[in-house]
C-alpha cells in the first residue's frame, strides 16, 4: 500500500512555461529508474502553474526520491525557470487505487 506522497507546486517565470513543461517531460526516464516511486504525475494547472505528484510505499522511497536526480536537477534549474522556490509538500496517503 502507498503510505507517503509528495506534491510539488511550480510557478514558471514569464516566458519559461515551455521550458518547465519540457523539463517535466524529460524527468520521466529518471523517475522510471526509481523502484520505490510507484506513481508519478507531471501536471499543468494553468499556463504558468505546474505540479508534480508522486507516491511511495513508505518514507525510504520518498526520501530517496527527494535526494534523487530529478530533485537535484529541479533545484539546480529553479532560479532560471521558476518565479519562486518550488513548494514541496510531504503528504500521508490514507487510501489508494493503483495497479498491483
Amino acid at each position: 500500500m502507498t503510505q507517503r506522497a509528495l506534491y510539488v507546486q511550480l510557478e514558471a517565470k514569464p516566458g519559461k512555461e515551455q521550458a518547465v513543461a519540457d523539463f517535466l517531460v524529460s524527468a520521466l526516464p529518471l523517475v522510471n529508474r526509481e523502484p520505490e516511486t510507484t506513481a508519478w504525475f507531471a501536471l499543468r494547472m494553468s499556463p504558468n502553474l505546474f505540479g508534480i505528484f508522486d507516491a511511495f510505499p513508505g518514507d525510504a522511497g520518498r526520501d530517496a526520491h527527494l535526494g534523487g536526480e530529478v530533485a537535484k536537477q529541479l533545484m539546480a534549474q529553479a532560479p532560471e525557470l521558476f518565479a519562486k522556490a518550488p513548494e514541496i509538500h510531504k503528504i500521508d496517503v490514507l487510501a489508494d487505487k493503483l495497479p498491483r
